[in-house]
């Protein structure tokens, strides 16, 4: 047993680390800009993966929170053309037929509607001498169910709207904005596409998602839609519902999987001309993503740690030539080739360590510069296995590319060290 300078006695190992790591602090303070430019390549690499990381986790939660507020139980039902179909000129399409038949005969279903955008490419809203482009939605009283849209102001679209095929609109804020209305503009009047309709109600605002604004919208009676483009003409819909039970919602997806391609005359090895969408589906395919992105980050930052560390291997295996001599008196007066070796391990271990800390903070610091920076990002996210991933394999670098030095200083002779110039 030896006795540390605190006047505590401790195990020979325990003082060697101890005193192995007074060594290479002084060591490492003694050359702090060599120390610095050493883990140049560590703190790159690192900060370049966490700013990525925080980005990403970041922008994965908040908009893994927006499909939560969506609801991950909402199924929409679209039709589906294959790539080759549509350079031959032909499009699938679900009719407003296929809804009622859905409606009347699926069970499980908590509600259900249809929607229609008679005008592919936006709609010219006119107020006064403003006019905005915007998205119409023709749809009926269930949509308010199936979508949870709520009004601020006035109601939404009631049985009644449809029926009376009444000229009505339900209108999203930003519309408003653009057209500067009132906050409650219950009661005015609106040109869609030159036709006149009175607003009867104000949505909620919901903001923004994926860069999409959720609140640029006017929706209508389906009735209505279908008039005034033509109630011969056949247009493609959208099919929305809300199962009862969310566990059964594969049981619900198979009903109407039967009935649609009984009904669109598909064979047993046809593929489904329809495809199903959710919110759940979307999470999964944005974490996709995210874990992508994360891969080939990772990717990188590995070649950058790997340079990185290969300088911190060089630096101090100049160092132990350095010190030789040094070396040399250390173990003439006593000193073990286990302290010694000791010494330079946690020398390059330090170093390395160091890099990591200051690239997570420099990391965490771009990307929340980034994220002020760039208009509707959320807030940078640095996650605990990125952190302790980042620590741990800048460990890893420092004990791996730190052997080889260490073994070379402990396996000097003294006598040879000490005659070195």
């Amino acid at each position: 047993m030896l006795n540390s300078p605190s006047g505590f006695a401790m195990p020979k190992s325990l003082h060697a680390v101890w005193e192995g790591t007074r060594a290479a602090l002084h060591s490492i303070r003694a050359h702090a800009m060599r120390s610095m430019l050493t883990t140049l390549g560590i703190i790159i690499g690192v900060a370049a993966v966490i700013a990525v990381v925080a980005i990403m986790q970041g922008l994965s939660s908040s908009i893994t929170q927006q499909l939560d507020d969506l609801g991950s139980d909402m199924v929409t039902i679209r039709a589906y053309t294959t790539q080759e179909d549509q350079l031959l000129g032909f499009n699938k399409t679900l009719s407003y037929d296929d809804f009622l038949v859905l409606k009347s005969k699926v069970e499980g279903v908590e509600d259900m509607t249809a929607t229609m955008q008679p005008f592919s490419f936006g709609s010219t809203v006119s107020y006064g001498r403003n006019s905005v482009q915007t998205q119409i939605i023709g749809t009926d009283s269930s949509y308010q169910n199936v979508v949870r849209i709520y009004p601020e102001y006035g109601r939404f679209l009631s049985e009644s709207d449809d029926l009376r095929r009444r000229r009505v609109a339900f209108v999203g804020t930003s519309v408003l904005k653009k057209l500067n209305m009132s906050e409650n503009s219950v009661g005015e009047f609106i040109s869609l596409n030159g036709e006149w309709f009175r607003v009867i109600g104000i949505a909620e605002t919901q903001g923004s998602i994926f860069g999409f604004d959720q609140d640029n919208y006017i929706i209508t009676p389906f009735s209505t839609m279908r008039s005034l483009s033509g109630d011969q003409v056949t247009r493609n819909i959208d099919i929305m519902f809300r199962p009862s039970d969310p566990a059964k919602l594969p049981e619900v997806q198979e009903q109407i999987s039967q009935i649609l391609r009984k009904r669109h005359n598909l064979e047993k090895d046809d593929a489904d001309d329809f495809e199903f969408h959710s919110a759940e589906k979307t999470k999964k395919q944005f974490d996709s993503v995210t874990q992508s992105v994360t891969l080939v980050a990772g990717g990188v930052v590995g070649i950058s740690l790997l340079v990185g560390g290969i300088g911190v291997m060089n630096i101090m295996l100049v160092s132990v030539t350095e010190r030789t001599r040094e070396i040399g008196t250390v173990k003439a007066l006593g000193a073990t080739p286990q302290f010694i070796m000791i010494q330079f391990l946690i020398e390059a271990l330090v170093l390395s360590l160091f890099g990591g800390i200051i690239g997570l903070i420099l990391g965490y610091g771009v990307a929340s510069m980034l994220t002020m920076v760039m208009p509707n990002m959320p807030s940078a996210l640095v996650p605990l296995w990125a952190i302790t991933l980042a620590l741990g394999f800048t460990t890893a670098i420092g004990v791996i590319f730190g052997l080889a030095p260490a073994m070379k200083a402990a396996r000097l002779n003294p006598i040879d060290a000490l005659r070195y110039e």
